[in-house]
């Protein structure tokens, strides 16, 4: 029985070893294109200062941010502000399919960069965010 359980054991690390591996290569992809794009080095600082900046709302609503949707605190559940639609959390730790694909990454990049920011967001800047959300 307790032979057993360390292997068990063993396989559920194993399990989040991988898991964290191809975190880090979907994240990896999406900094190394950025930067074939023209960015520089990413900061998790910048990208944390960004997520907490208001954008006014051109349509003269009030000014939001990430938090708007997400809330302030990643390891929890999200809200959508027009449609209340629930937000999982966005911290890879709490949450392990986030940031796992490129795909999925450029697609919610592009929806949310428009929404909030009203434009699309600079390879730079998607650098810096993932940097500060892979940190999580």
């Amino acid at each position: 029985m307790k032979k057993l359980f360390i292997a068990t054991t063993l396989a559920s690390i194993a399990g989040i070893q991988i898991a964290h591996a191809a975190d880090t290569a979907a994240v990896t992809e999406r900094l190394n294109e950025y930067q074939t794009q023209g960015a520089a080095d990413f900061s998790a600082e910048r990208g944390d200062q960004m997520w907490h900046q208001n954008f006014p709302d051109p349509e003269g609503g009030p000014a939001q941010n990430c938090t708007t949707c997400h809330g302030t605190d990643l390891n929890l559940q999200g809200k959508h502000a027009r449609t209340g639609k629930i937000i999982e959390p966005m911290a890879r730790s709490v949450n392990p399919e986030r940031l796992t694909d490129g795909k999925k990454i450029e697609k919610w990049f592009l929806r949310n960069c428009k929404s909030v920011l009203n434009r699309e967001c600079t390879p730079q800047e998607k650098g810096d965010f993932l940097r500060y959300l892979s940190s999580k």
